[in-house]
């Protein structure tokens, strides 16, 4: 009778447990995606050619480096995922040490470098039949004040729509990615980790690896921030993006190109189109 007791009591609390889960509202990372740490993050260059030349020199040391535009214009290098200031500190200093960089800052983690869209006049067509980026459907205008309230949300619930949002401040950017050594495909996968990484999240590295990942998503149910892959068949996938919404995703289509948005439905990516990935 005592066991009985026991069993009902604790199969009670283990209901309590999961509707308290359910009622918090809070979301963790897929499994295989974790949170970032502390990141070094170097250079203010108005030239985008000193950015890139110095991520290419730190991902040839085997360094995951990646640069970006900041609202300033100016470029920034990135990297690293450290689980103290203390220790990415003491990797910053010798790079100093070393004369590969000057200077540097350490990025905490969960810091939200971009969450709301950029000002962009429309993108041109190209054979791809790239459509123009429609940023008011997308997010609330940037010039209106956003409440603490607001931002809280984006933050805790929304990393979907930052990082949709940070995806398209990509947009026009050339990128190259794993300095002289890149292989096909590796572009547009770490093009997705550089995005995923300034959102405060790591990612596997190769496309394959992202798509092995994340929860499984409907075409019809894409939503901001999934991401959509492509090519012959699951076990040979080449190519991903990240869905920004309206049945568009941002991408990095060759190595050397510039960043796009481009339909799903577009002939080319519609006939690979292998499904989608949601992370959040």
């Amino acid at each position: 009778m005592n066991k009985i007791k026991v069993f009902t009591k604790t199969a009670s609390l283990i209901c309590a447990f999961i509707m308290l889960t359910a009622l918090s509202g809070k979301t963790s990372p897929a499994p295989g995606v974790s949170s970032l740490g502390f990141a070094i993050q170097m250079g203010a260059f108005s030239e985008l050619g000193n950015a890139e030349r110095l991520a290419a020199k730190l991902q040839n040391k085997g360094i995951d480096a990646f640069y970006y535009r900041k609202d300033n214009g100016i470029y920034a290098v990135r990297f690293g995922d450290f689980p103290s200031k203390e220790k990415a500190r003491a990797a910053a200093e010798r790079l100093v040490a070393d004369k590969i960089i000057s200077s540097f800052y350490i990025a905490p983690p969960k810091e939200i470098v971009f969450s709301r869209p950029a000002k962009r006049a429309p993108i041109k067509s190209d054979s791809r039949q790239v459509v123009r980026q429609e940023q008011a459907n997308q997010a609330p205008d940037s010039t209106k004040p956003v409440s603490d309230n607001q931002k809280n949300f984006r933050k805790d619930r929304d990393m979907g729509v930052i990082a949709a949002r940070t995806a398209e401040r990509f947009v026009g950017i050339p990128y190259r990615w794993g300095g002289d050594t890149v292989v096909d495909g590796m572009d547009c996968s770490g093009f997705v980790r550089a995005v995923f990484s300034l959102c405060g999240v790591s990612i596997p590295r190769t496309s394959f690896e992202q798509y092995r990942t994340g929860e499984s998503v409907a075409k019809s149910d894409l939503q901001d921030g999934d991401l959509v892959f492509f090519g012959a068949s699951e076990d040979k996938i080449n190519h991903v993006g990240i869905y920004v919404g309206s049945g568009r995703f941002v991408h990095a289509p060759r190595r050397g190109e510039d960043i796009r948005i481009t339909a799903v439905d577009e002939s080319y990516f519609e006939k690979r189109f292998i499904g989608a990935k949601r992370y959040f």
